[in-house]
């Protein structure tokens, strides 16, 4: 039980994305009222559903790792950890339908002895890679195993240029550090941080073994980002407030905090900004850090989602990527999407800066061939939906430099705080990094409080 003068705190906060939705949980839980906004008519943030015809779309396909445990938290929290399992074991159908021979599938698949010997039949029999090539990547991963990943000076070096160092190849680069670090970071090697790449590469795939297993929602992330999520912050006694345009924030004389929204204004104790860094840099009261502009500095970059209808089955796996292919990342939303007849594929394009704002009969015109190349069966299949999903600020840029711009949870303002993927969580802008940020600010402001915290992971906040 918390004490009255705990007890009648009040926090507002600002955004309900996974950060907002954290932290406020995190806030009630510890006996703090918590009013949450959402200028949205939803909960989610840039990883919801909505319907289009009889099908219930996801905006984009998401996807976690066994490593990412404070998204499973979330999970767990909000009673939807069943319904977006993790693969029992790493397991990715790599598809370079380019050979001169025709159509080749690779696999990268782990094993249960201990890292790095895990991976090190895959790497072995990877036919994408020459035997030269394979070997390559093995003393790569070594010397990227020994680096610190929070090293500022890793930050100001590119992906590309570390890998060039390390003897990787162009096809190396394209066959495997891209394929999984455009996934993960939404930019390929030269646009990328190597602090990022070395965090992504160094926890996904050199910490534990079953670390980089992944896992994704089998139903609508609707239900699990906005249904659940709003019957958990109900239960916890979170005020919620969806189509809730806040238009200022400021301090009162009392030294509290005025929230101004169109409808009215809320006073609190607390201010939680779990918004878009645009977004928090426009509320931001005057003197609340040191250089607010930074902000604007960390750039955005887009991700574009394809989605196709076919009147038949042409995908019998849950999903592939390829190689030597305008298509990156290929998942079957079939049942998830509640589709009766037929087969519905959903195309994840990472760093699509290039196709962003592509006409949709270029789209059209590009893709559907493609798919037809990879898969045979969509020779013959019909064609009942194409439709696009374009994300242009889906995550932060991760280019070098930016760490230095990603400012962490505290503000110079007491009682206001900063959350989002965005923020100094020391991830790249992904749906753990966002929920770690909650746990920061919602830690921050409670200590602020006078109220310690246990952090929900155990470990340093």
């Amino acid at each position: 039980m918390t004490d009255d003068g705990i007890r009648s705190r009040h926090a507002v906060v600002i955004g309900g994305g996974l950060a907002g939705v954290t932290t406020a949980l995190q806030l009630a839980e510890a006996g703090v009222g918590v009013t949450l906004l959402e200028g949205r008519p939803r909960l989610g943030g840039l990883a919801f559903s909505f319907q289009r015809g009889d099908l219930t779309v996801d905006n984009g396909q998401h996807v976690y790792l066994r490593c990412c445990t404070a998204y499973r938290w979330f999970l767990e929290r909000i009673g939807g950890a069943h319904l977006a399992p993790v693969q029992e074991r790493l397991d990715v159908p790599v598809l370079d339908p380019g050979r001169a021979r025709g159509a080749r599938l690779g696999r990268l698949r782990r094993t249960a002895l201990p890292v790095p010997l895990h991976l090190a039949a895959s790497l072995a029999t990877y036919p994408h890679l020459s035997l030269a090539e394979r070997a390559s990547v093995g003393r790569a991963a070594l010397a990227l195993g020994r680096l610190d990943p929070a090293d500022p000076a890793l930050d100001g070096i590119d992906f590309a240029t570390w890998l060039g160092r390390h003897g990787q190849s162009a096809r190396t680069i394209e066959a495997l550090w891209d394929l999984v670090g455009v996934a993960t970071l939404n930019a390929t090697a030269e646009n990328a941080s190597m602090g990022l790449a070395a965090m992504v590469f160094k926890t996904g795939l050199l910490s534990e073994p079953g670390a980089a297993d992944i896992g994704w929602a089998r139903v609508p992330l609707g239900e699990l980002h906005d249904t659940l999520a709003r019957e958990a912050l109900d239960a916890a006694g979170v005020r919620l407030r969806t189509s809730a345009r806040v238009r200022g924030v400021s301090r009162t004389d009392g030294d509290r905090w005025s929230v101004e929204t169109d409808g009215d204004t809320l006073d609190a104790d607390t201010v939680v900004l779990a918004v878009a860094q645009r977004e928090a840099h426009a509320l931001l009261p005057e003197g609340s850090l040191a250089d607010p502009d930074r902000l604007l500095d960390i750039g955005t970059a887009p991700i574009l989602n394809i989605h196709v209808r076919y009147d038949r089955t042409v995908l019998r796996r849950p999903f592939f990527t390829a190689l030597g292919s305008p298509v990156q990342w290929v998942f079957d939303r079939t049942e998830a999407s509640g589709l009766k007849d037929g087969q519905y594929l959903a195309l994840s394009q990472s760093a699509a800066q290039d196709e962003i704002d592509a006409p949709v009969a270029e789209l059209r015109a590009r893709y559907l061939p493609e798919l037809e190349r990879l898969l045979p069966p969509a020779r013959d299949a019909r064609v009942v939906d194409f439709f696009v999903t374009r994300e242009r600020t889906a995550t932060f840029a991760p280019a070098p430099g930016v760490g230095r711009l990603r400012p962490g949870a505290h503000t110079r303002a007491p009682g206001l705080y900063l959350a989002g993927a965005w923020t100094a969580t020391g991830w790249p802008a992904t749906m753990e990094g966002a929920v770690r940020s909650g746990f920061t600010a919602a830690g921050a402001a409670l200590r602020a409080l006078g109220r310690p915290h246990a952090h929900p992971l155990k470990e340093a906040a």
